[in-house]
C-alpha cells in the first residue's frame, strides 16, 4: 500500500490530483510528458493514469504510471476495469501493477464496449460491477483503492438513492477514497455527499473538476456521461466559442469559481481532469493558492 497517499487520505489534510489518459501517438505522448512536466511543481497529492476501453490502453497505462512513480516522484494511481477481461486476466494485471510498483488502484466498471447507452453485458468468467473487483484487488495484493463516484447519478441508476447504495457496497468491498464524475454545479456534489452518509459512506469523496477549454468536446462528453451542462453556463461558453482564448478564460473562471465553493463547502480536496493539457489546471490552481496566500 502506498504510505503516503494512505496516510494523506486518513489524515484529513486536503486532497489535489490531476487525471492523465495513455495517449495514442508518440505526438500525444510528448504532449502528455510536457503536461506532467508542467504540473508536477505542483506538488499534487497524486497522479492517476485512465485505462482505455476494453483494455485497449493497458500496456501504455503501465508504463506511463511506473514512468511517473520512478521519473517524477509523484504518487500514482491507476485504473483498472472489468471490460472485455475474465477474472483470471484482471488478476494478472493486478500482480503486474504490483511489479511496477504500483500500488495505487482506480477500480471501475467501466462503459460497455458499445459506448455508454449500449446495454452492459461481462464476459464469460468476467466480473459484472466495481465492487467486486475492488474484493478481486484486495484479495490479489495490498492496494490503496480508490472507486467512481456519480453527483448527479449513474446513468444505469433507477435512481439517486440506489446510486448511493452503490457507493456504499464500493466501501463495504474495500474502497478507500472515491472520486466523482466532472459537474458543473456544487450542490449536485453536496448532495451526493449528503446520500452517500445517509447510506454509511465515510470514505473521502473527492470532486472531479474539468475545466472547459473547447465548447464543443465539452458538450459531447456531457451526453456520454449523463452530466448536465446547465443551460446558463452553455451560453455563456457559446457567446464566446469563436474566440478560443476567450473559451479558455471563461472556463479557468467558472472552474476555480467551482473550486472554491467546493472546498468552502467542505469538499477534501480537488481532482482535476487534465485531458493532458495543462495550461487551464496550472491556472485554477495558482489562483486557488494565491487565494490561500492573500
Amino acid at each position: 500500500m502506498s504510505v503516503a497517499l494512505a496516510a494523506r487520505l486518513a489524515s484529513g489534510e486536503p486532497v489535489f490530483s490531476f487525471e492523465f489518459f495513455p495517449p495514442k501517438t508518440d505526438a500525444g505522448e510528448r504532449q502528455l510528458w510536457s503536461a506532467i512536466s508542467d504540473l508536477s511543481p505542483l506538488e499534487p497529492t497524486f497522479v492517476s493514469v485512465t485505462y482505455g476501453a476494453g483494455g485497449s490502453t493497458r500496456d501504455r497505462t503501465v508504463r506511463i504510471t511506473s514512468r511517473i512513480l520512478a521519473e517524477t516522484g509523484m504518487d500514482a494511481v491507476a485504473h483498472l476495469t472489468c471490460v472485455g477481461a475474465t477474472e483470471d486476466e484482471l488478476r494478472e494485471v493486478l500482480v503486474r501493477y504490483q511489479l511496477a510498483g504500483i500500488t495505487n488502484l482506480l477500480a471501475l466498471r467501466g462503459d460497455p464496449p458499445g459506448g455508454p447507452s449500449a446495454p452492459w453485458v461481462p464476459v464469460p468468467g468476467g466480473l459484472a460491477h466495481a465492487d467486486e473487483l475492488v474484493r478481486l484487488a484486495r484479495r490479489t495484493g495490498e492496494f490503496t483503492i480508490g472507486v467512481a463516484a456519480f453527483p448527479e447519478g449513474h446513468p444505469e441508476s433507477p435512481d439517486l438513492a440506489t446510486d448511493a447504495a452503490v457507493l456504499a457496497a464500493k466501501q463495504e468491498a474495500g474502497a478507500q477514497f472515491a472520486v466523482t464524475q466532472f459537474f458543473f454545479r456544487p450542490e449536485d456534489y453536496f448532495a451526493l455527499v449528503d446520500r452517500a452518509g445517509e447510506h454509511g459512506v465515510t470514505m473521502p469523496i473527492l470532486p472531479g473538476i474539468m475545466p472547459v477549454t473547447d465548447v464543443r468536446q465539452i458538450e459531447r462528453f456531457a451526453v456520454l456521461s449523463g452530466a448536465a451542462f446547465p443551460a446558463e453556463l452553455a451560453a455563456r461558453f457559446h457567446a464566446v466559442a469563436e474566440d478560443p482564448a476567450a473559451v479558455v478564460h471563461l472556463g479557468v473562471d467558472v472552474a476555480t469559481e467551482l473550486a472554491e465553493k467546493l472546498l468552502a463547502g467542505g469538499a477534501p480536496g480537488l481532482h482535476f481532469y487534465t485531458l493532458n493539457r495543462s495550461t487551464a489546471t496550472r491556472e485554477v490552481f495558482g489562483r486557488l493558492s494565491a487565494q490561500d496566500r492573500a
